[in-house]
């Protein structure tokens, strides 16, 4: 069964709303915020990934998006990110500035937390669908009498 492709538009409106989130999430005290916003950040790139590609299987994108997270902060071990930080500073959003070895964890559960997400959308709208009322059941008919 061949998916039907996401839309793009409906992809951009989550990423857009998980970028404020996540940040917000960043402001949770300690270990929680930094996993909150790590998770936030994968789906994030679960879903940049599913606008680049609205056909793919979410497995895919799940897969693509990890290898993603974990690369970029296998980056941050060479000081890159965080040199560019010191030029840019929007770029410690994108790309980090401090390796934590945990956070490759993190990349990799929330990359496969959205795939599996997003894997049940379709199955959920096609049930939401499935159980919507006619428009002729949903009209109430008159008494003859």
């Amino acid at each position: 069964m061949t998916r039907a492709p996401r839309s793009r538009a409906g992809l951009a409106v989550v990423v857009v709303l998980l970028v404020p989130v996540g940040l917000a999430a960043r402001l949770l005290p300690g270990t929680a915020g930094d996993v909150a916003g790590g998770l936030l950040y994968a789906a994030m790139l679960v879903m940049l990934c599913a606008l680049v590609a609205p056909r793919a299987r979410s497995v895919t994108l799940g897969a693509v998006a990890a290898a993603l997270g974990v690369g970029i902060e296998l980056l941050q071990l060479t000081g890159l990110p965080a040199a560019l930080a010191e030029t840019i500073p929007a770029a410690r959003y994108v790309l980090g500035s401090t390796f934590v070895a945990p956070d490759l964890v993190v990349a990799i559960v929330g990359a496969a937390l959205a795939a599996a997400v997003d894997s049940l959308v379709p199955r959920l709208r096609a049930r939401t669908h499935s159980h919507a009322p006619d428009a002729a059941q949903s009209v109430p008919r008159q008494r003859q009498g």
